[in-house]
């Protein structure tokens, strides 16, 4: 894991450096696994699916960033910095970046226009998240 990169980015205030707390990382863990769950509610409108994958996603991510340390108030950058806390690859990571995108049109916007296949993967990826998290944080 690059710990420079993250410390480059408390230089220039992307991110806050602060302790790490295991009791907090656990409840994102939890709360990303129930937010996985949500979106895997048939019943559930696909907006909703959408909604609940991606904060899925960002509750894992910030997850391990706080258990490396660090924190940021910028959702772009917990999924950006999961190069440096996971070794995520780009084109896993910006998977997160183009539903942050969408989440943003979203919420700003009130536009929201999801396909099924794009909850399935976005799914399938944050279920890839949160199993290497947790495999991080209980080694």
């Amino acid at each position: 894991m690059s710990q420079s990169a993250l410390d480059n980015l408390v230089r220039i205030g992307q991110l806050k450096a602060e302790p790490r707390n295991e009791a907090e990382v656990g409840r994102m863990l939890a709360m990303a696994r129930t937010r996985l769950a949500d979106a895997q509610l048939a019943s559930l409108s696909p907006e909703g699916r959408f909604t609940s994958a991606y904060n899925a996603a960002h509750a894992a991510a910030l997850a391990v960033l706080r258990w490396h340390g660090y924190r940021s108030e910028n959702r772009y950058t917990v999924f950006q910095c999961l190069t440096h806390t996971l070794n995520w690859p780009a084109p896993r990571w910006r998977v997160l970046d183009i539903a942050h995108q969408k989440r943003n049109l979203a919420e700003y916007e009130g536009f929201l226009e999801v396909e099924e296949s794009a909850i399935t993967e976005l799914c399938a990826l944050v279920t890839d998240l949160i199993s290497d998290v947790a495999r991080l944080v209980e080694s």
